[in-house]
């Protein structure tokens, strides 16, 4: 059922357009060099975007300050409004029954978009 899912989300539920951004901001961020940590936070949620039913992000124990000062720049940079997208693309997919699953993956990458810096993205089988 993931397999099919995740195959339906790559192809209607922008899991592609989503991977593009994602991955666009990411070879922008590793040119700017002092940003690196931001370019790989944004290659994991282009992974995670491409192929998001069956995985789920996690804190990671040894993130340490240096990335809760970095995720507070992420914030008031990018991340409330890369959050704020993914809850208004969640409530349009919401409206109907089809689009429901794709809503509830939106949601799900909310919080590694608001704060992406100190998570990890892993199997839900783990």
């Amino acid at each position: 059922m993931r397999l099919i899912l995740n195959i339906l989300w790559f192809i209607f539920g922008s899991g592609f357009v989503l991977a593009l951004g994602y991955g666009l901001a990411a070879l922008i961020c590793f040119a700017l060099i002092v940003t690196i940590p931001f370019g790989v936070a944004s290659l994991r949620l282009a992974a995670y975007s491409l192929w998001p039913f069956g995985r789920t992000v996690v804190s990671r124990p040894g993130a340490g300050v240096p990335s809760g000062i970095a995720n507070i720049v992420w914030v008031i940079v990018a991340g409330w409004w890369l959050a704020l997208t993914h809850i208004l693309a969640g409530i349009a997919q919401c409206v109907t029954v089809i689009g429901i699953p794709f809503g509830i993956a939106n949601f799900k990458l909310v919080p590694v978009a608001f704060w992406p810096l100190g998570r990890e993205i892993v199997d839900v089988d783990r």
